[in-house]
């Protein structure tokens, strides 16, 4: 027995047949934030054969009170999600092939990503990520577990495509949270009871144990002690354009143009090329020092102040515009510096 899994092991349900088919699995994980981290930890430490990590930020100190994989270090450095990630989960477990990749997941990564991956995982903290995800699973037959928490609310639901509603069917019946860890904050527990919800449901696909799958909706609030599981069955929509009999797969459609968004509650605007822009920080670095530029960085990201507003360039052209929520103002300001 592998002392390392001889707990995991001992559990009847996964066994010794049930560990060597997680240390075959490949699991995705979208988004290293606060649940991407639990749950990429909880995998690493069980056993999986590989993970890939997708986020497309930086470590801050706010990420430090929920997001337990990184350090003070990380935050002071801005370390992108993905490698701080990386470098500490090869401590936990050498044993697991780990893959980081700093980039904003639109459906054209992910899909080239997508090859002998077992199972796609919700660590994102919007629901534009989350319906691609919803998509690819149902495009590409892959079981995707859904989670979400903010304050002291979460919730986790498992999407098996072809046996459940999926992500699109379940919220077209269920209220939204409109509220972010941004505006309203969020407690660790939260986060503990979602990620516990999504490991337990992981464990079991990965183990080949299908057939315990939970089939309910999940929602909980930690503060107020309220939990509630609600047979999803009948949510199941045969009209549904992401899992219905004539899908048509709407959040996988090719963007044009250039992609703006405010990020809620941070005062931040990201910009984003649809056609990946492959910079090179070093000489951009270089260029605005030469100018008088204050500048910043690490090896995946450069950082340059300009009128009192930070702007943050990743290598694939991306940029994150903060100190104002004005659009047109941090478009213009990123054309000034990119073009």
């Amino acid at each position: 027995m592998n002392d390392r899994y001889s707990r995991q092991m001992l559990f009847k349900p996964i066994g010794s047949k049930g560990q060597a088919k997680i240390r075959e699995k490949h699991v995705l994980i979208l988004g290293v934030g606060a649940l991407g981290t639990h749950t990429a930890e909880m995998l690493v430490r069980a056993g999986v054969g590989k993970i890939t990590l997708i986020d497309r930020d930086y470590v801050e100190m706010s990420n430090l009170q929920r997001q337990h994989l990184f350090t003070e270090e990380d935050a002071q450095k801005k370390w992108p999600k993905a490698e701080a990630a990386k470098a500490r989960l090869q401590k936990v477990n050498h044993e697991v092939e780990i893959a980081a990749i700093v980039g904003h997941a639109d459906a054209s990564l992910l899909e080239s990503l997508l090859q002998g991956v077992d199972l796609l995982m919700d660590g994102t903290d919007n629901f534009e990520a989350r319906f691609l995800l919803n998509d690819l699973a149902q495009k590409y037959r892959i079981p995707y577990l859904f989670g979400s928490c903010v304050g002291s609310f979460g919730m986790a639901f498992t999407i098996i495509p072809g046996v459940t509603p999926c992500l699109q069917c379940l919220l077209k019946k269920l209220p939204l949270q409109g509220q972010t860890c941004d505006t309203v904050g969020i407690i660790e527990p939260t986060v503990q009871m979602v990620t516990a919800h999504q490991g337990a449901e992981a464990l079991k696909i990965l183990s080949g144990n299908i057939e315990a799958v939970r089939k309910a909706y999940v929602s909980f609030d930690l503060w107020h002690n309220e939990y509630v599981s609600l047979k999803a069955d009948a949510l199941k929509d045969s009209q549904c354009s992401s899992c219905g009999y004539n899908a048509t797969y709407p959040y996988l459609q090719e963007e044009t143009g250039l992609k703006v968004a405010v990020l809620c509650g941070r005062d931040t605007v990201q910009i984003r090329p649809t056609a990946t822009k492959h910079l090179s920080l070093d000489d951009l670095a270089k260029q605005w020092r030469s100018a008088g530029f204050m500048v910043g960085g690490n090896p995946f990201l450069v950082s340059v102040v300009v009128e009192g507003k930070r702007m943050v360039f990743f290598q694939d052209g991306r940029a994150l515009i903060h100190g104002t929520n004005h659009v047109d103002q941090a478009r213009k300001m990123y054309h000034s510096f990119i073009g």
